[in-house]
Formats: C-alpha cells, sequence, structure tokens
C-alpha cells in the first residue's frame, strides 16, 4: 500500500464514520476499486489503525462532555451522569452480544460482497429519510430508548448500514431532539470501538512486519483530523433536518454498487 492510498483511505474512513454513509461499505468499495493486495494481518492492522483514529477525533471533540459525565460519575449524589452512563452502558448490549455470538458470520460478510453492500446502503436512505420527516412525540434519552438505539448500532455491524446514520436517525425517530441524538451516537460507540479493537488485538496479535509504519502514521493522521471535521459537520447537519441529502446519495451509490456487481 502506498501513501497516497493510506492517505485516502484515511480520509474515507474518518468522512464516513461519522457522515451517514457507512464507512464499513465504503471501505469495502474502496478496496475493491483500489485492489486490496495486503495479507489478512495487514488489514487487520490498517483497519484497527483507522478505526482508533476517528475513537480518539471522538473522544477530543466531546472531551469536555466525557470530562463532565467522568466527574459526575464520582460524584455521592445520584446525577444525570449516572443516567446517561447507565444509557450508554444499556445501548452497547445489543451490538456487544451480536460481536460475540456472531464475529465468524459477520466477518465472512466483509469479503467484497458488494450486493449486500449496495442493499444495505438503501435501508440507510429509508432510515435517513425517515428521520427528517417523521414527527413524533418529544422524547428522552432513557434506558428503554438506549436500547432500542443499541438495536440499531448492532444492525448497522452489517457493511453498508451506516452506524451514525442508524443510530440518529433511530433516536430521532423515538422523538430524542436531534443534537442530543447525534451527540448521543457519537459518545456511544466509544467504548464499542476501543473494546473490539482489544479483542481483536488478542484473538489475532498485532504485528508491525513487512508493514510501513509511515503508511500506517499518514492513515491515522488523515483519519483523524477528518473525523474532527466530519463529527461537527455531521451534527450542524443533523440540526438542520439535512439527513435526506445523504438518503439521496445512499440510494445513487446502492444502486451503481448493485449494477456494476
Amino acid at each position: 500500500m502506498d501513501y497516497l492510498e493510506s492517505i485516502l483511505l484515511g480520509v474515507i474512513q474518518g468522512l464516513t464514520e461519522f457522515l451517514p454513509i457507512s464507512s464499513s461499505g465504503h471501505l469495502e468499495i474502496s478496496k475493491a476499486i483500489l485492489g486490496n493486495t495486503l495479507s489478512n494481518k495487514e488489514s487487520l492492522l490498517f483497519t484497527i489503525v483507522l478505526h482508533s483514529a476517528t475513537a480518539f477525533s471522538t473522544i477530543f471533540f466531546f472531551r469536555k462532555d466525557l470530562l463532565n459525565i467522568f466527574k459526575g460519575i464520582f460524584l455521592k449524589n445520584y446525577n444525570e451522569s449516572h443516567d446517561f452512563s447507565i444509557s450508554i452502558l444499556v445501548s452497547m448490549i445489543p451490538a456487544a452480544l451480536v460481536g460475540l455470538f456472531f464475529e465468524e458470520t459477520i466477518n465472512s460478510l466483509f469479503d467484497g460482497n458488494l450486493i449486500l453492500v449496495g442493499s444495505m446502503l438503501y435501508i440507510t436512505a429509508l432510515l435517513l429519510f425517515l428521520s427528517d420527516f417523521l414527527k413524533l412525540k418529544k422524547n428522552e434519552i432513557s434506558f428503554k430508548n438506549s436500547f432500542l438505539i443499541g438495536l440499531s448500532q448492532a444492525i448497522a455491524i452489517l457493511p453498508g448500514i451506516s452506524r451514525s446514520g442508524a443510530t440518529i436517525a433511530s433516536a430521532v425517530i423515538l422523538g430524542i431532539e436531534r443534537e442530543q441524538a447525534a451527540r448521543f451516537s457519537f459518545i456511544m460507540v466509544i467504548p464499542l470501538i476501543l473494546g473490539s479493537m482489544v479483542k481483536s488485538i488478542l484473538d489475532h496479535g498485532m504485528s508491525f512486519e513487512n508493514f510501513d509504519l509511515i503508511s500506517l502514521i499518514l492513515g491515522f493522521l488523515s483519519a483523524f483530523i477528518t473525523g474532527l471535521f466530519a463529527c461537527k459537520w455531521m451534527i450542524l447537519l443533523v440540526k438542520k433536518s439535512k439527513l435526506y441529502y445523504f438518503s439521496i446519495y445512499c440510494c445513487i451509490v446502492g444502486s451503481i454498487i448493485i449494477y456494476y456487481s
């Protein structure tokens, strides 16, 4: 993998992790176009690096919120920080169970199956469209709603379904205020990404042999910097009810993929 490909894949990861167009789907498309010459271990290492970059960009962007949450957790009196933390834990349950018991099945789907990616992009498009036009009763991030949003996150493990799109759309459809829905969606994925990274390293090991360190650094930096801009942009778009633009985009890309596959 040359340096330009590393930067390009980092930019794609940084944008698509936050924009509701499916990071896994676009990475599969990009690998198919560029030609994936990496071995399984090298591909896993590069994927871990890119995901760690977007996880750290999320932590950096929401550093004040996270700091306030951690401060609140250690207060003796029960408060909003305790509620929020429990909600995050509840939201993790569906995806954690799916990842734990269906890992091999899920991994088999990430093998250039572009027909599946295109089909799942249609589902992403439908969710985004509904989130902009359905008007439901105002609601809060309760433990029940957290679990329902977590179910969307679990389904979004499939390549082509946007995690941010599915979780934000689900939260908005449930009646949760738009900015709050985006904030919860981005923060709730941090423990899962970090946990998934640790599990992958423990299961498969992490070797830097035969891999250009500069390529890894360029991929990390491009994903981290792009992720910061994409996160801020996405929150603004959610507030302005502009997700249907991405719905149109997902339909177009999904149709092109299915046609050419």
